[in-house]
């Protein structure tokens, strides 16, 4: 069984998808971006769709595979940021275009990722998430900090309130860059926005990777799961996963 990968964005109770999910592939690399307009600013949705074309076109141009992985996520989240910020030059500060971002990089059998924000990239293995990216958020600093507890999270007056994001200001965002990821054979990388991790429990991702049938059917499933559990109010919820074989164990 050869790699798998797959993406899916639901409206959710929401007017507008404001999400841009994508998997990109070069020369066997691949990307995997979640990109989440911020609801309540002005071109949300089209902030999204400019990061995703900002960065897959940097990630095309480069050579395969690529040499800094860290350099390249870096640079392609601040030439987006700086597009999103040139799209809102015309607006106030207050109600400027403005996006979350979460890519993972994917080549031979290692991966790297990079964000801004609260959506997030999960690293799942048999039952278990590995590894998470840590929110640009305050309640995530809270928690980390040992202000709050995980179980106080979900009711937190500002658990919606993001600390860093692409676009609005120029300077450049604080943003996290992981560090080299070693993959086995039959984990999941999985990028996503809010509306797609936060109804569900961590324990209910395993499905991505235990499940039978295919990542694109399973992560349809969890993803129509996350909108049903968040009902009435349920947001874009939108995720790309990529499952990784490793040819030499299959022999």
């Amino acid at each position: 069984m050869s790699n798998q990968s797959a993406a899916v964005s639901l409206l959710g109770n929401r007017a507008e998808n404001q999400d841009r999910v994508k998997v990109v592939e070069a020369d066997g690399v691949f990307l995997l971006m979640a990109i989440d307009g911020m609801g309540g600013h002005a071109n949300g949705a089209r902030a999204a769709e400019m990061t995703v074309e900002i960065i897959e076109k940097a990630f095309i141009e480069q050579k395969h595979p690529i040499f800094d992985p860290q350099g390249f996520l870096h640079l392609a989240i601040g030439r987006a940021h700086a597009a999103v910020v040139e799209l809102g030059s015309d607006y106030s500060i207050e109600t400027r275009p403005r996006a979350t971002c979460a890519l993972c990089l994917i080549q031979e059998d290692t991966a790297y990722w990079g964000h801004v924000g609260d959506s997030r990239i999960y690293h799942l293995r048999g039952v278990n998430v590995h590894e998470r990216s840590r929110d640009h958020s305050h309640v995530e600093s809270l928690l980390y900090d040992g202000a709050i507890t995980r179980d106080e999270l979900a009711t937190h007056p500002m658990r919606n309130y993001v600390e860093c994001c692409l676009g609005g200001d120029a300077e450049l965002p604080r943003m996290t860059i992981s560090r080299q990821k070693n993959m086995q054979h039959g984990d999941v990388m999985l990028v996503c926005s809010d509306g797609f991790w936060a109804p569900l429990e961590e324990a209910q991702l395993a499905d991505l990777v235990m499940a039978s049938g295919s990542l694109a059917v399973n992560l349809q499933v969890l993803s129509e799961m996350a909108t049903r559990i968040a009902e009435p109010y349920s947001d874009n919820t939108s995720a790309a996963a990529f499952s990784f074989r490793c040819a030499a164990r299959l022999n």
